[in-house]
């Protein structure tokens, strides 16, 4: 990766944190809700904030919806809080209810602000310091999965759970489905910087996945070739093996929440298995 892309991806590792505008008008969608509930990490001695999309439809049924768990979840849904633009989590799920028939719950976890590159790092790294990504992943499966399936009609079972996000988010997502594959059975992993977290692919190699196990893998061109190189090399070292994975290289697309956005949709299609023609 060149330098000065290098320091600009650093910069954003860093910083992609809500830096709100003080005058950015709220876009979530009144199936959007952030729960008045603080959540604490284990080991830690932090709180996290939790954010909620429930389907156009839940109020209308006693259906259980898959889930999909969300890291950086202040740039998820609304461009109030996130940081260079936001994913429209909200609109896409909105939009794939009404066009294609398909409805999950969505949970977005806070960051942890300054803290951010170690909460999701699984492992240490020289210059952000000791990774704490086991705690995060030990708070996602012990803290935030429970009360999430003990309060609203989650599919709790692993085919029906994902973990997805971008960045650090892409590292401690793959991570999640490696340590945790009897909870995360889909993972979207979507331009994870492994260079932050190189010990991630002897654990891929030495801990193959369950044959029905799908992560969807992504990276922009733009974004570098060493990330291109690093990406590619995690999608074979995994297709050598039993589980489902595919890697999508975006044509144009860069390091930033506009190429997420454009590619969530693909994403869950994949994930799900979901049929090339709309449901209706």
């Amino acid at each position: 990766m060149p330098t000065l892309r290098l320091l600009l991806l650093i910069a954003w590792l860093v910083a992609g944190l809500p830096a709100i505008a003080a005058d950015a008008a709220s876009t979530a969608t009144r199936n959007v809700q952030v729960l008045a509930q603080r959540f604490t990490l284990p080991g830690l001695g932090r709180e996290r904030t939790l954010r909620l999309y429930l389907p156009p439809s839940y109020g209308r049924n006693n259906t259980r919806y898959p889930v999909v768990y969300m890291h950086d979840g202040q740039n998820l849904f609304d461009a109030a809080t996130a940081y260079a633009g936001e994913w429209g989590v909200d609109e896409t799920l909105n939009e794939m209810a009404q066009h294609r028939g398909f409805e999950a719950i969505v949970v977005g976890i806070d960051n942890g602000g300054e803290r951010r590159m170690t909460e999701l790092n699984p492992y240490d790294h020289p210059r952000f310091g000791a990774g704490e990504g086991a705690a995060y992943l030990q708070f996602l499966v012990s803290v935030v999965k429970p009360y999430i399936d003990s309060h609203y009609r989650s599919l709790p079972d692993r085919e029906h759970t994902a973990v997805m996000g971008s960045s650090m988010g892409g590292v401690i997502s793959h991570a999640a489905i490696l340590r945790y594959p009897q909870v995360f059975g889909l993972a979207g992993v979507l331009s994870p910087a492994y260079w932050t977290a190189p010990g991630l692919f002897d654990e891929a190699r030495a801990q193959p996945l369950p044959a029905d196990a799908r992560v969807y893998l992504s990276m922009g061109e733009l974004e570098g070739q060493q990330a291109l190189t690093d990406v590619s090399r995690m999608q074979a070292l995994m297709a050598s093996q039993s589980a489902a994975v595919t890697l999508h290289r975006v044509p144009g697309a860069e390091h930033n929440e506009a190429a997420w956005r454009a590619e969530f949709k693909t994403v869950l299609k994949w994930l799900f298995k979901l049929p090339a023609h709309a449901a209706k």
